[in-house]
């Protein structure tokens, strides 16, 4: 009887820890190619700001990206042709930080493109929003003492 108890404690532990049906089902919806249509800021002003220790918010606007969740990969390209343009990989992970309001951790992190990371250094955003057709990241940083949000606003091409 105690080897029965001590199975089916272990039974529902294996089955609690498994993914959150809004992170898969969210990992479904991401699957595909977006376009990251523009990026605004909490704070009105010119700001000389660098996303993703990569480039200037002009930049980045009309981007293209594709994210593969069966193996938590993307890659993004700058399109830009004032810029550095050309591919840039990435792994990326969703993780659920609030059901009650269905918000979500977004990590990201640069790689080359066999997927190594040249410091294992990544962004922490916030998934606020993610439907069939748009998303939005938001990542909120430090201005002068106080909190200053980047907005991220995509759009999904295809499938």
């Amino acid at each position: 009887m105690k080897k029965l108890i001590v199975l089916a404690v272990v039974a529902m532990t294996v089955l609690s820890c498994g993914t959150p049906k809004t992170v898969t089902e969210s990992r479904k919806i991401i699957k595909g190619y977006w376009a990251l249509d523009n990026i605004s800021y909490s704070e009105s002003g010119e700001f000389n700001v660098s996303l993703l220790g990569d480039t200037s918010k002009e930049c980045f606007e009309g981007s293209t990206w594709r994210f593969i969740p069966n193996n938590n990969t993307g890659v993004y390209t700058i399109n830009n042709p004032d810029c550095p343009t050309g591919d840039r990989n990435f792994i990326f992970t969703i993780q659920e930080i609030d059901p009650a309001t269905g918000l979500y951790d977004f990590l990201l992190k640069p790689t080359n493109a066999k997927g190594k990371s040249a410091d294992d250094a990544g962004f922490r955003l916030q998934l606020a929003q993610l439907n069939e057709s748009s998303m939005r990241w938001e990542q909120t940083v430090n201005l002068e003492g106080s909190p200053f949000t980047i907005n991220m606003n995509f759009t999904k091409i295809n499938e």
